[in-house]
């Protein structure tokens, strides 16, 4: 588990398994751990390598903030290049899902195909508008408690299934805990100010990398709406729906459901 050293930052990533290569791009607040589903359940069959973006976990960026979506992709293929065979398949959620449609606009030649969770090809609305509100919160010094911070954030990372099972919501707590009990401000604005401004509507008409965006049913970050939108921009998009679901039900909830899906498309190709 090595830092790969890039031209402006020192990437942390993982790699696990042999055989074709997946690229796992992990959300806002969240790092390449959070994919140990996804990668104990692929690892016998292929090549499994996450990292950690700028502003969460062990990459160290060598330059401040404001950084972009385009920046993190740059990152993204910078590692595919180094350490792994492409064309590869490219699997992100949420931030981690905008990266997935950057790299596949931006560098097509690295990417077999693209799978995007919980994305939007251009953030609106609601989604827009609530990151929006909790960077002018941050901006103004606001500072969530730590037990606050994780029922705020877990409420919009699971469905009512989880929240009304006790037995999951404890068992899920010390994960929502580990990414969203304490964030720095400061990287929590500068990843989550990228996800605002990020805009392919245009360029994502133009991509002609298949384009698999998984949309959850439940998913109040962002509304799988969003998702058929992007999907049907682009030449080669396929939606697909799964009920039930909230926006992090692939970690721990019910990530048997969405590692089903995944399958299933990438064995397509």
């Amino acid at each position: 588990m090595p830092h790969l050293e890039l031209a402006d930052c020192s990437l942390w990533f993982v790699q696990r398994g042999d055989g074709p290569d997946i690229i796992w791009i992990p959300g806002g607040d969240n790092v390449a751990e959070d994919w140990d589903d996804q990668i104990a359940e692929f690892a016998g069959s292929y090549r499994n390598t996450a990292f950690d973006p700028r502003g969460a976990g062990r990459t160290k960026s060598h330059r401040p903030p404001p950084w972009s979506i385009a920046d993190m992709a740059r990152d993204c293929a910078d590692l595919i290049r180094a350490v792994c065979k492409p064309p590869v398949y490219v699997a992100g959620l949420s931030m981690g899902s905008f990266v997935t449609l950057q790299v596949a606009i931006d560098f097509p030649e690295l990417v077999r195909c693209a799978i995007a969770m919980g994305t939007a090809a251009k953030p609106t609305g609601f989604c827009r508008d609530w990151m929006k509100a909790e960077v002018e919160f941050r901006k103004a010094g606001g500072r969530l408690s730590p037990e606050f911070a994780v029922h705020h954030y877990g409420a919009f990372m699971y469905p009512s299934d989880v929240l009304g099972n006790d037995e999951l919501w404890y068992r899920l707590k010390p994960f929502i805990e580990r990414s969203y009990g304490e964030r720095e401000s400061e990287h929590l604005i500068a990843q989550w100010q990228a996800c605002i401004e990020f805009d392919v509507e245009d360029r994502l008409k133009h991509c002609q990398v298949p384009i698999h965006v998984i949309g959850f049913s439940q998913d109040m970050q962002a509304p799988p709406a969003l998702g058929r939108r992007a999907a049907a921009l682009a030449p080669n998009g396929n939606f697909h729906l799964l009920e039930g679901l909230g926006h992090l039900s692939l970690s721990g909830h019910r990530p048997e459901t969405v590692n089903g899906e995944i399958r299933k498309i990438i064995e397509s190709y």
